[in-house]
């Protein structure tokens, strides 16, 4: 499934750009992903499409005025790990995604597993997320999400 979402996120620059669905499944067939591969993304993005006009719709104050900080439930912490929270934290602190955008991502990344995402899946959601909302983010935080975990070195704090 998230081989699908980087296609279109690399293939389509905007959500709006994609054909319709039928179009788009025909498309994703002849590139050569698989059926079950192209429902899953095509019902992951429509369910992220729902819960972004939720959250959005019930709390449009609380992108603007939220300074608290996110205590994670038990399972959230199992599906997201330690890395992929503080991953979250950084991008939040950045300013690249805000308090609804965390918790769309969240949400995304519970729908996708019991167990726990790896923190480049996380990344595949956040700029999926920034995606479908038609936010870019700017050069630095781009090579940060499509970074290797695997061959990067680790940060030091100065």
């Amino acid at each position: 499934m998230f081989d699908v979402l980087v296609y279109l996120y690399e293939t389509y620059y905007r959500p709006d750009a994609c054909p319709d669905s039928e179009a788009l499944v025909k498309k994703l067939s002849a590139v050569g992903f698989e059926e079950e591969e192209i429902s899953k993304a095509l019902g992951w993005l429509t369910d992220l499409a729902e819960a972004t006009n939720e959250l959005s719709d019930r709390y449009p104050q609380q992108a603007a005025f939220s300074f608290g900080i996110r205590i994670y439930a038990q399972r959230e912490m199992d599906v997201l790990g330690t890395e992929a929270v503080g991953f979250l934290q950084f991008l939040e602190s950045a300013k690249v995604i805000d308090s609804i955008q965390r918790e769309i991502i969240i949400e995304r990344a519970l729908a996708v597993s019991d167990s726990q995402v790896s923190l480049d899946k996380i990344k595949v959601i956040v700029l999926m997320v920034l995606w479908s909302q038609g936010k870019e983010p700017d050069g630095l935080i781009f090579d940060e999400l499509f970074s290797d975990d695997e061959d990067a070195e680790p940060r030091l704090l100065h």
